[in-house]
C-alpha cells in the first residue's frame, strides 16, 4: 500500500475529490495547509500599499491506495488539479506497512 499526499490549490479540491470518487477511491483526509514553493509567495496591493504573502493557502489531501493503483491515483490527482499556472502543487507517495480499521480490526487492503 502507499500513502499518496497532494498539496493543491483550495479551489481545485472539488475537482480532485470528484475525480478520485469516480476512480473508486473510498476515503481521503483533507486538511488546510499553507506554504510556498519556488515562487516564494507573491506580492499583493491593499489600499495602495504592497505587502508580501509568504505563505499561500493550500489544501493537503491524503489517500491510501493499493500498490497497483498508486500511479493511477497520482495521475488522477495531477490531471484534476492541473491549471498550468504557478502553485498548482505537489504530489508524492510513500510506502505504508500496515493499515488497520479501528472499528473492525481489519488489516491491510480490507481496511481501506
Amino acid at each position: 500500500m502507499r500513502l499518496i499526499t497532494a498539496i493543491i490549490k483550495p479551489f481545485k479540491l472539488d475537482d480532485v475529490k470528484a475525480a478520485l470518487e469516480q476512480f473508486g477511491i473510498k476515503g481521503m483526509t483533507v486538511s488546510e495547509a499553507s506554504g510556498y514553493g519556488r515562487q516564494r509567495g507573491h506580492t499583493e496591493v491593499y489600499r495602495g500599499a504592497e505587502y508580501q504573502v509568504d505563505l499561500v493557502p493550500k489544501v493537503r489531501l491524503e489517500v491510501l491506495a493499493e500498490e497497483d493503483d498508486a500511479e493511477d491515483v497520482i495521475d488522477v490527482i495531477v490531471k484534476a488539479a492541473h491549471t498550468g499556472k504557478i502553485g498548482d502543487g505537489k504530489v508524492w507517495s510513500v510506502p505504508v506497512d500496515t493499515v488497520i480499521r479501528v472499528r473492525t480490526g481489519e488489516r491491510g487492503p480490507e481496511a481501506l
